[in-house]
């Protein structure tokens, strides 16, 4: 086996100081949520994504009951 060769570690720059205080971002700040908080979060996503949901399957339905009805007109003929 032929020796291995060294390669030369490059070291880390030096990272920027943080700063003392937050920069105006517009961003809330972090407040952890409990456990009760999580689930009632959860909650109300699913029930959004139901609605949302409802809301595709009515409209789908219409459009099924127009083809449904133009199916009826070309078959008459």
């Amino acid at each position: 086996m032929a020796p291995r060769k060294s390669v030369p570690v490059k070291q880390p720059m030096p990272s920027a100081p943080i700063p003392a205080e937050p920069a105006s971002t517009g961003r809330k700040p972090w407040i952890k949520k409990t456990p009760v908080d999580v689930v009632l979060d959860q909650i109300g996503k699913q029930e959004k994504k139901v609605a949302d949901m409802r809301a595709a399957i009515t409209h789908e339905e219409r459009e099924l009951a127009k083809l449904n009805k133009a199916k009826a007109v070309l078959e008459a003929e």
